[in-house]
């Protein structure tokens, strides 16, 4: 049994993400994932949270490093406490040339950066909720002052997951050592990736932590390619090589390409990028690429792919919702079938 999580597309705005977080909880999805690029995303998470009613958002992923933890964290806090226990923080640190050149912002060391971000914002949570001196002292962060008038005070369930985006040897086995959960990226999503790479980097941060892995939350988000018909799933099918095309530009995400023997690939997308080829770069993902990385079958088959694929690697997915809402019934029976396992 799944989880689902709907997704948000990139560009979704503030006077459209009520309406589609309303849909998803209609339709029977546990949860839903806003993104933090072109819209802020903790503005997406408020809306979504007072369209809803049981309906868990998640923050997917907001860029750490631009954001003082303090900000973060009240910000957290007053989602959980509006939303009656509702919200998931989900953390990340893009990239560097982001970080530094569209956020003007520090970029150290990501990984213990991005640790000590959780650490903080965990300590600020205790301060909040206990009244206790808040005293959190980093290499990257120092939190020494909390006066009474600040502190916004108990809340009743101050347990706000902490989840993070990692695609790296250390960044995951950094989230698996202290984090509530891992949010995979489109490119590290394949099966064969989660099982052979993934996996056994976060069981190396669980023992690490000395954590029992039972309550870990992997979220497996995959591009998908699906629809009512073969035509709508052929057409989604292209889209997600336009996509992982782009993708796959980006060094960073290169290691999964290794794992299957494509790392030529990423070099021809980023030298394409570098010369202005942006229309032709999806040419350099072949349906063998797309096989490994995008599930794909029409909404009468689409939960047993899904099942085949992930079902002994997670408890939780994302899945997309319809462009039409026509088709929210059909997509909720999907829903149903990946609830029920």
């Amino acid at each position: 049994m799944f989880e689902v999580f709907a997704s948000t597309p990139q560009d979704m705005g503030p006077g459209d993400i009520g309406v589609h977080a309303a849909r998803a909880e209609a339709m029977g999805f546990d949860g839903l994932q806003v993104p933090d690029a072109i819209h802020d995303g903790l503005l997406l998470a408020v809306m979504a949270l007072n369209a809803t009613n049981s309906l868990i958002v998640g923050t997917s992923v907001l860029v750490a490093f631009p954001r003082s933890p303090m900000t973060t964290a009240i910000a957290a806090w007053d989602l959980q406490s509006m939303s009656g226990g509702r919200f998931e923080l989900g953390l990340g640190t893009q990239i560097k040339p982001n970080i530094e050149k569209r956020y003007s912002a520090r970029w150290d060391s990501p990984v213990p950066q991005l640790r000590e971000y959780v650490q903080a914002t965990r300590a600020i949570f205790h301060s909040f909720q206990t009244g206790e001196r808040l005293n959190f002292e980093g290499t990257h962060y120092t939190l020494t002052k909390l006066q009474p008038f600040f502190n916004p005070g108990p809340i009743e369930h101050p347990n706000i997951p902490i989840l993070c985006g990692a695609v790296g040897p250390a960044m995951t086995k950094m989230v698996g050592r202290i984090a509530d959960g891992m949010i995979t990226h489109p490119t590290n999503s394949p099966p064969e990736y989660i099982r052979e790479v993934c996996l056994p980097r976060l069981q190396a941060g669980y023992e690490l932590g000395e954590r029992d892995p039972q309550n870990f939350k992997l979220i497996i988000g995959p591009l998908t390619a699906t629809g009512k018909d073969e035509a709508e799933v052929a057409a989604a099918w292209e889209k997600q090589r336009s996509m992982l095309g782009f993708l796959y530009s980006t060094p960073a995400y290169w290691p999964s390409l290794e794992l299957f023997g494509w790392k030529d690939k990423g070099q021809q997308l980023l030298d394409m990028t570098r010369s202005g080829q942006w229309e032709e770069m999806p040419q350099i993902v072949t349906d063998e690429m797309l096989d490994r990385f995008v599930p794909r079958g029409d909404y009468t088959h689409i939960a047993d792919v899904f099942r085949e694929r992930y079902a002994d690697l997670t408890s939780r997915v994302t899945f997309p919702m319809p462009d039409n809402p026509a088709d929210d019934e059909l997509v909720a029976a999907v829903i149903r079938q990946l609830q029920a396992g």
